[in-house]
């Protein structure tokens, strides 16, 4: 089978989908994105560009459609000046990488979408955190933010989504074309690591020292970097033996924080509103894969927050990784963790009971250590890419018969 693989960027949800089929199935995969052209594992890449998009005179309401056109319509010029693409199936991630414009070149060729989330302004992720309020006109883009997705319902054969959270956001007209399928975690890579030094980016750390994780691709309130920072400074003053790992990058990837901040940051933002001993604290930066594994294989512990919003990829490689994970008591973790079995959940403005539970784990780490045991067998055994890419070699030989 050949497969048109559409997002922005590569490899995101679809790259190591696609390595996986090329090795195990032997089929053809290209990958239609913004990244420089080549081949990577296989996997043939087209680039495309994108001509325009929304300007400031742009309402503000429709910037996203705006953008999402050119990018669509960029996807188009690309496998349009490819004749040689000869596609069975055309499998793009809305949002990301609309295939829109794609059954003007391939008419009758199945499309399946992955829809990882829809917009809506009130109870959700917009309104949950009412310390950083969204203006007026937010809410209103809301409402418009989805015009994209629900095109590309229409125009998709079978959809997916990586949650059962995530699913239920969508209107329930479209619901039982979507099935939930993860994206399948690498489990070979993300696992326990046993006999490490106890090294952390050049920092060595006795063995008497607790380490508390926390990971983020962006240091932003959606994820809760300011409450990891009050929950760490509440443990550091009963037990002042721990040393907090901070895996990330200075930026905001989701939200409006910057609308809340005078700083050039929101870590900024976050440090300025508190005194925080740093030495205590050791901010690595993004890490490669490898060395990212190295210290959840090191943790005690490992803290993950987020509002309800699209599940992070590190939660699930924390879980992977068998870290006794503590995390906020919201709609998208409850999924994946139950209090007490395989994790322990806490409220996400909870900050007593957060350090408590904290406190309780750093005290005698041992004793929960069958938590994250529970949670790499989970993982193991609903959520790794060799339970899931069946599923979706399924779902996709589906959509073409």
């Amino acid at each position: 089978m050949n497969i048109l693989f559409v997002h922005q960027n590569f490899p995101a949800q679809f790259g190591h989908i696609a390595r996986h089929l090329v090795r195990s199935r032997g089929w053809s995969c290209s990958f239609v994105s913004k990244t420089p052209a080549g081949v990577v594992d296989g996997i043939r890449k087209i680039a495309y560009t994108t001509e325009g998009g929304a300007r400031e005179t742009t309402h503000y309401c429709s910037r996203t459609f705006e953008n999402a056109v050119w990018h669509a319509h960029g996807v188009y010029q690309a496998c349009r000046a490819h004749r040689d693409l000869c596609p069975d199936l055309i499998v793009g991630h809305s949002g990301f990488g609309s295939t829109l414009f794609l059954p003007e070149l391939y008419p009758g060729v199945p499309i399946v979408n992955y829809f990882e989330f829809y917009y809506h302004p009130h109870q959700s992720d917009m309104d949950f955190r009412p310390e950083f309020p969204p203006a007026e006109i937010d809410f209103l883009r809301a409402r418009a933010r989805n015009a994209m997705l629900l095109l590309d319902l229409e125009n998709c054969r079978r959809g997916y989504s990586p949650t059962h959270y995530q699913r239920s956001l969508f209107p329930e007209v479209y619901r039982p074309r979507i099935d939930v399928i993860f994206d399948g975690i690498e489990t070979d890579i993300f696992r326990k690591k046993k006999g490490l030094p106890r090294r952390i980016s050049g920092r060595a750390i006795p063995d008497s020292t607790r380490i508390v994780t926390y990971v983020s691709r962006g240091f932003e309130s959606m994820r809760g970097f300011d409450v990891f920072m009050k929950v760490a400074k509440a443990i550091g003053r009963q037990h002042p033996d721990a040393l907090f790992v901070v895996v990330g990058s200075d930026r905001v990837c989701y939200g409006g924080d910057e609308r809340h901040i005078r700083h050039t940051t929101f870590r900024e933002h976050v440090l300025a509103q508190d005194e925080y001993d740093l030495d205590r604290f050791l901010f690595t930066g993004l890490l490669p894969v490898d060395q990212l594994v190295d210290v959840l294989s090191l943790s005690d512990l490992h803290l993950y927050f987020t509002v309800p919003f699209v599940l992070s990829w590190s939660l699930m490689n924390a879980l992977s990784c068998g870290c006794t994970v503590l995390a906020s008591d919201t709609a998208p973790v409850r999924e994946m963790i139950d209090d007490g079995r395989n994790g322990l959940l806490r409220g996400f403005h909870d900050i007593e009971g957060l350090a408590d539970a904290a406190l309780a784990v750093l005290r005698s780490p041992a004793d929960f250590r069958h938590l994250g045991v529970e949670a790499a067998r989970r993982i193991r055994e609903h959520y790794a890419i060799d339970v899931t890419l069946p599923r979706l070699v399924g779902l996709f030989e589906q959509a073409v018969n």
